[in-house]
């Protein structure tokens, strides 16, 4: 690929395009549809491609009027024809990505980067990015972690949502210091409103933990924290909301270790269960910049999560940082936080308060907007 800059490049940022798989619930999905809808806002005429499917964010995207294109990628196992579908799905790209003519291609997440990255460089979009959600040392080095390096070089410049993700991608990918740029994650105006907290039916403190049901979340170590505090004499009721694949082994587990565990489903609005917590949990075993621990901090509650990936970044001075996969520093983490209230409302006040300096939706469009407009300028003085 040459890296040459397309002739007549435009200095002036007008058009972003952004590129993911599909828009489900997850973090990612969701800070690109916050950002995309910022930038909307500010007057950028904004463009979101979808390799697969939609979501439930694509309808609030299309109200507010940026639009979203279909690209018709499928799984590479759905047939003997998926090759060929995918082929023209790429092809299909490259032609709208000429047509819609951006300055900058926004691809998140890996499935994006193997194809968002050579397409934009085939559609000579002027800068290409990529932003890095998660660890890479947490993958299988496997083909497709090699695929997702390559395409990852061949891009402009890659956004970490936390500065240990970028030391990753710089350590385990080894893509150099100057390519990688730390913009953390942003929370919507409403995330700091007050509101009515939701009361969860027990007379024990509510140990609340936003999170999807799956392995690397820890949820197993929080059950065990959980057992540990009953025996302490401070028994809790753990209040999970959400799901995924893990679900029934949970359920399994905290019926055989006879613990007071509330399984919500997934839940779309959190911020009643969040107003009623005692303490927000997150145990994972991996992570990279934690919505979940990000939304606790905005509404101010006292937060007690795992010393992975970002969270001590967020949580330096804000929260209490425990060992992954340790339930008794978990238990003790959390006992700490319910037997002190002034230590308990000290943390939440300054996690709420750093949240709001930090991790306002207009801090992370501002440093979007600084950075596409930089190496828009130096692409074309290059």
């Amino acid at each position: 690929m040459t890296s040459a800059v397309p002739p007549g490049t435009r200095a002036e940022l007008k058009r972003v395009t952004f590129l993911i798989g599909q828009l489900g619930l997850g973090g990612a999905e969701r800070q690109l549809s916050l950002l995309a809808l910022e930038l909307h806002r500010r007057g950028i005429d904004v463009h979101v491609l979808l390799l697969a499917r939609g979501g439930p964010h694509e309808a609030a995207l299309r109200a507010a009027g940026v639009e979203v294109h279909h690209l018709g990628f499928i799984r590479w196992r759905s047939g003997p024809l998926a090759p060929l579908r995918n082929i023209r799905a790429f092809f299909r790209m490259v032609r709208l990505l000429r047509r819609i003519d951006p300055e900058v291609l926004h691809a998140y997440l890996l499935e994006s980067y193997l194809v968002g990255v050579p397409a934009a460089r085939l559609a000579r979009v002027p800068v290409v990015i990529a932003a890095r959600r998660g660890l890479s040392s947490t993958k299988p080095h496997t083909l497709s972690f090699a695929l997702g390096t390559a395409a990852t070089r061949l891009a402009h410049h890659v956004v970490a949502n936390a500065a240990a993700v970028a030391e990753d991608v710089r350590v385990v990918e080894r893509i150099p210091a100057h390519k990688i740029g730390v913009i953390y994650n942003g929370l919507p105006g409403s995330a700091f409103d007050r509101v009515r907290p939701e009361r969860v039916d027990t007379r024990l403190p509510v140990v609340l933990c936003v999170a999807r049901l799956a392995r690397e979340k820890g949820l197993p170590y929080l059950i065990e924290a959980g057992v540990i505090l009953a025996r302490r004499g401070r028994p809790c009721t753990i209040v999970l909301a959400g799901d995924g694949p893990e679900r029934e082994k949970l359920e399994a587990r905290t019926r055989e270790l006879g613990v007071d565990v509330r399984f919500l489903g997934t839940r779309t609005d959190v911020w009643p269960l969040l107003a009623g917590a005692d303490v927000v949990v997150l145990p994972s075993l991996t992570e990279g910049m934690s919505n979940a621990i990000m939304e606790a901090m905005a509404a101010g509650r006292p937060v007690v999560a795992t010393d992975v990936g970002g969270a001590a970044e967020l949580l330096d001075s804000r929260g209490v940082l425990v060992p992954a996969g340790d339930p008794a520093a978990l238990s003790e983490g959390i006992a700490r936080v319910l037997d002190d209230q002034e230590f308990a409302s000290g943390l939440g006040n300054r996690a709420r308060a750093w949240a709001r300096k930090n991790l306002g939706l207009d801090v992370m469009a501002d440093e979007h907007l600084a950075l596409y407009r930089r190496l828009l300028r130096d692409r074309c003085a290059g």
